[in-house]
């Protein structure tokens, strides 16, 4: 099998147009914070996994002054998301990569529950699968595999709603692909989400609301 890229798909955690739907529980500041927590956690666990090339993916670009002051280790690289609706920004990575001769782990950085462990399962799992998937309890995925690139999986698909896994599983079958199928787990997006949160995050996202 070729060689696997993880790449984190992340927004930058600025205060007010990040985890807005956090903002009535911990503020638009603790929901930015948490986010750059979020993120922290997931590039740590990408590197932990020790799977192969790690790249973090990001909107705005990477020249972006929000990004000036936050410190990649050595061994991850920047990329752009570019321009377009979720679907585009995640096809054209997913094409990059593949058309690049890697297959490519392309995950969100929005699940503490995300292990070093269960990122080196799912890049396991693409030597005997098409594709590997690790959905969300809200009905979307947190990780989708791929050893190549469909637009289909990409295209005319309602993002942000519950749809979103069974959907992209549905043109995964059609395609014929054999597929993964994981354990879900609990991403943060909601304040009922916050349960999930690993013991203490939830403490000091609190700070800043109603300050």
């Amino acid at each position: 099998m070729s060689r696997v890229r993880i790449v984190i798909f992340a927004k930058a955690p600025v205060a007010g147009a990040v985890k807005t739907r956090l903002i009535p529980a911990l503020g638009a500041q603790g929901a930015a914070n948490l986010a750059l927590r979020m993120l922290k956690h997931t590039i740590t666990q990408a590197v932990a996994a020790g799977a192969g090339p790690v790249e973090l993916c990001v909107s705005p670009s990477p020249i972006a002054s929000v990004w000036q002051s936050f410190a990649l280790p050595d061994n991850v690289s920047w990329s752009d998301q570019g321009d377009g609706d979720l679907g585009t920004r995640m096809a054209r990575a997913v094409m990059r990569v593949t058309e690049a001769g890697e297959a490519i782990v392309l995950m969100g950085a929005d699940c503490p529950e995300l292990t070093a462990t269960q990122l080196r399962h799912a890049v396991d799992s693409l030597q005997h699968y098409d594709a590997t998937m690790l959905p969300t309890t809200d009905g979307g995925y947190v990780l989708l595999g791929l050893k190549r690139f469909d637009p289909a999986l990409f295209t005319g698909i309602e993002w942000s709603t519950p749809s979103v896994a069974a959907e992209t599983l549905s043109r995964l079958a059609q395609l014929g692909w054999k597929v993964q199928h994981h354990p879900a787990v609990h991403d943060i997006d909601r304040p009922d989400d916050l349960q999930y949160l690993p013991p203490g995050w939830l403490n000091l996202q609190r700070a800043e609301h109603g300050s």
